[in-house]
């Protein structure tokens, strides 16, 4: 047990060691105009790289991330079935159910599902 510990301790030393030697290897000091402005095919840019983003598409890739995370929170609760309690399964399957509903609600309720004006 007294090895695996020393052991432990040791990998995780020379880890934080050759991370911490890479983070100050990696640092760029010169900080040059040409290569912080954006480059549009070699040319100077017409306009300005920094556009205002659109909120509107922020809020649609949040809600995206949301529904697809709770896909993938629901498909492996058909595999658990098999192996649980039914009662307990049942239960946790329809408050994790009721919980989403509440929340396709509220972003109904604001709004947020309505792309045209």
């Amino acid at each position: 047990m007294k090895m695996v510990t020393t052991m432990m301790t040791t990998i995780m030393m020379l880890s934080t060691i050759i991370m911490m030697i890479a983070t100050a290897m990696s640092k760029k000091n010169i900080e040059d105009r040409e290569k912080s402005s954006p480059f549009e095919c070699g040319f100077d840019p017409m306009g300005s790289a920094r556009l205002p983003f659109s909120l509107r598409f922020f809020l649609i890739a949040i809600m995206f991330l949301v529904f697809d995370v709770e896909i993938a929170l629901l498909l492996p609760m058909t595999i658990v079935m098999t192996s649980s309690n039914m009662m307990s399964w049942a239960t946790i399957s329809t408050l994790f159910i009721v919980i989403l509903i509440i929340g396709l609600y509220h972003e109904w309720n604001q709004g947020s599902l309505e792309w045209a004006e």
